[in-house]
Parts: structure tokens; C-alpha cells; sequence
């Protein structure tokens, strides 16, 4: 596959800017409701707890989606095109059911939704953007990362500028993503270099357990999780409590929007180091600075506007520019039968990792009484992950350093 020529520039360049943007509109009901946890609180008189669960229900939803879809062989079995289609317009439908909530247990239901088919959006997409690249292909899904970061962050800049009126961020994020399933369905089409179908097979799993690079790169994804949604998660509440906001939700919202933005940049970075000195150096150095931002984090929050701002856009940029990496390790380190089965197991067990994070830190923060050294919690992720690339920076032989 890698002797053919690639599609002209204009063609695959066009793909990847349209799904691009197809994600960015189709991700927001992430975090829709972790944006306007200040008003939901106020609205519905729940507390720290329960806000955490508003959140971890979408992750527990996105781990039963990724399983169903992978068991069941979707994506294999339905044009991946008519997959992210139909999985875009579920998540808008469930995220509206937000609006009609009639209690906690409703609410939770409608995330849990969401999260489910967001599952079934963002991995059929970077299988979609690896069909037009061959060449290049550690920039492009670099690109579609930033992009799935951005859309994460998008509510937080809606609800900066919305007022308190949280069903405001909530309806604008159902009509974006009904407006990205609409650029996928009417202008991104596959690429020339289609995937093999692949099955899951419980009985590769021992084989998987057995293979050291994969168990590798897993523990590196694993501490990346560990780290990645609970920022993600709690950043708002923990900005809204600093000094730079001065205690205002929205400058706490906008600050936020920025912070997780700015992954865009670190995403694209990532692809194009990953491309030139290794997947697990690109990773190892993503980590350890995200790592340092999760110390520094406890200075900041008491610091000047500007210095607050700095370490947190170090901090955002820093937190997903390794994301892509670990998958990238697991397809080229995997026995190539036993690809499918080892990315599942990676993806569902550290969303899975994300729950525990999630839910310590407002716990953390309530005990502490307050928020400033929360995200310290957090650095021991980083530190397994960086143990787990190193084994990994070395070439294997006949192996580039791409590869590496």
C-alpha cells in the first residue's frame, strides 16, 4: 500500500479539512453539560458528587458504545460514512434530551446517550482520515485530535458568552452536531486506501497481555487518561476559583476554552514530531511536560492573570499532543490479526480510568477546601507514562524512527 501514489494534495486535503470540521461541530455534547455545571447546580440543587457523574456518564456511555460498535463489527459491516451520519444525529438527539430532563435520573440517562454514540463518531472518523493518507498520516490524525479538542472545548466559550442561561450552550451544541453530521453525509466520501475487515476476538486477548510493546503503549495510554478528562473535566471549576477570574464564570469559561484550544496546536505538533522522531519520544515529552503543568497548576491559581493563562495554554496544548501516539504504537507493534482487539482493550479500559479521576477530584477539592493543589492528583499519570515509552524510544531494527 505504501508504494502506491497518493491521491493528488488537493483531494485528501480537502477530506481531512471537511471531517476536521465535521468534528469539531460534532463533538461539543461532551462537555455540554460540564460547561454550565455552576448553573445546573443552582438550577437543580445537586451537589459535587453528582456533578462528577454528569460527566463520568458520558464516559461510561463512550466505553459501552466503543465496545457494542467493536463487538459487533460496525464499522466493518455499515460504509463508515453512514456510521459517523447516523451516530452524529444520535448524539444531537441526546443531547436535546437534556432540555427535557424531569430528574437526576433522566439527566444521567441523556449523557450516558450521548456518550454512546459519540463512540460511534470520532474512532469510524480517524479510520475514515486514514483511508486518503498514507503519507502524512501522523499530521492528519494530529489534525483531526486538535479538532475533536476543540469541539470538547467549544461549550465553554458559548457558555462564556451565553449569559447563565445553560439551555442556551446546550441547544447550540445540539444544532452543531446535527450541522457536522451534514458535512460528513453530503461532502466527505472514503479515501483510495481502505482498511481490511477486522473482527474482535476474545481469545487474541492473551496473546495481546503477551506482546510487550502493546502492554507498553497501553500503560502509556493508561497515564495519559489519567490526566486527560479530569483537566478537561474540572478546569472550568478550577479556573472559576482562581485568582485570574476573579470569581467570574464567565472569564473562568473563557479561560477554559482557551486552555483545552489550545491542544489544537500541540496535536498538529505531535503528528509532525511523531512523524519525524518517534511515536514514543513524541509521547514521553508530551507527558512529561503535561506532567509539570499538573505541578505548576497549584502556582497558577493564585498567580496574575497572564501567568495563570500561560501555564494553562502550555498546559492544554501539552495534555492530548501524545494522544494519537498510543494507537499508533498499538497498530505498529500489534500482531497485524490482533490490531483491532488490541485497540478496543486500549480504548475501553482507559476511558474506563477516566471514571476514577472524574470522580476524586471535586471529592479532593470538598476535603482540601479548596482547589488549588487538586490537580496534583493527577501527576502520577504522567510518570507511568513516561516510564512506559522509554523501553519504547529505542529503534527496533529495520525499524525507522517513526516507528521508534
Amino acid at each position: 500500500m505504501a508504494a502506491q501514489q497518493e491521491p493528488h494534495d488537493r483531494h485528501r486535503w480537502r477530506a481531512l479539512a471537511l471531517l476536521a470540521l465535521a468534528l469539531v461541530l460534532s463533538m461539543t455534547p461532551w462537555f455540554s453539560a460540564t460547561a454550565v455545571i455552576a448553573q445546573l447546580r443552582e438550577a437543580w440543587g445537586f451537589g459535587p458528587s453528582f456533578a462528577a457523574w454528569l460527566t463520568i456518564a458520558v464516559q461510561l456511555g463512550f466505553v459501552l458504545g466503543a465496545l457494542v460498535s467493536a463487538l459487533s463489527g460496525l464499522a466493518d459491516r455499515v460504509p463508515v460514512r453512514r456510521v459517523i451520519v447516523c451516530a452524529a444525529v444520535g448524539a444531537a438527539l441526546a443531547n436535546a434530551l437534556v432540555l427535557l430532563a424531569r430528574s437526576p435520573a433522566e439527566l444521567l440517562a441523556a449523557r450516558m446517550a450521548t456518550g454512546v454514540c459519540l463512540a460511534a463518531v470520532y474512532p469510524p472518523a480517524l479510520k475514515l482520515i486514514a483511508t486518503w493518507f498514507v503519507r502524512g498520516r501522523g499530521l492528519a490524525l494530529g489534525v483531526l485530535i486538535g479538532a475533536i479538542t476543540i469541539g470538547s472545548a467549544m461549550p465553554h466559550l458559548v457558555n462564556a458568552f451565553g449569559g447563565a442561561q445553560w439551555q442556551r450552550v446546550i441547544a447550540a451544541s445540539t444544532v452543531a452536531t446535527l450541522a457536522g453530521a451534514a458535512v460528513v453525509g453530503l461532502l466527505v466520501r472514503e479515501g483510495p486506501y481502505p482498511f481490511p475487515v477486522a473482527r474482535v476476538r476474545l481469545g487474541d486477548v492473551g496473546a495481546i497481555l503477551r506482546n510487550r510493546g502493546v502492554v507498553l503503549a497501553t500503560l502509556g495510554y493508561f497515564g495519559h487518561m489519567w490526566e486527560l478528562y479530569a483537566m478537561w473535566a474540572w478546569f472550568a471549576t478550577f479556573a472559576a476559583s482562581a485568582v485570574a477570574s476573579g470569581g467570574d464564570p464567565r472569564t473562568a469559561s473563557l479561560l477554559t476554552f482557551v486552555a483545552i484550544a489550545a491542544g489544537l496546536a500541540g496535536c498538529i505538533a505531535g503528528g509532525l514530531a511523531s512523524d519525524r522522531i518517534g511515536r514514543a519520544r513524541t509521547a514521553a515529552i508530551a507527558l512529561a511536560v503535561s506532567g509539570a503543568c499538573c505541578i505548576a497548576a497549584g502556582w497558577a491559581h493564585a498567580a496574575p492573570p497572564a501567568v495563570f493563562l500561560a501555564i494553562a495554554m502550555v498546559w492544554g496544548a501539552s495534555v492530548i499532543a501524545d494522544s494519537a501516539q498510543f494507537s499508533a504504537l498499538v497498530t505498529e507493534r500489534a500482531d497485524p490479526r490482533t490490531v483491532g482487539t488490541a485497540l478496543t482493550l486500549q480504548l475501553g479500559l482507559g476511558f474506563l480510568l477516566t471514571v476514577a479521576t472524574i470522580w476524586i477530584l471535586p471529592l479532593l477539592a470538598a476535603a482540601l477546601g479548596s482547589w488549588r493543589w487538586v490537580f496534583l492528583v493527577l501527576v502520577p499519570g504522567p510518570l507511568l507514562g513516561v516510564a512506559a515509552m522509554w523501553p519504547l524510544m529505542r529503534p527496533r531494527p529495520g525499524a525507522g524512527p517513526a516507528r521508534a
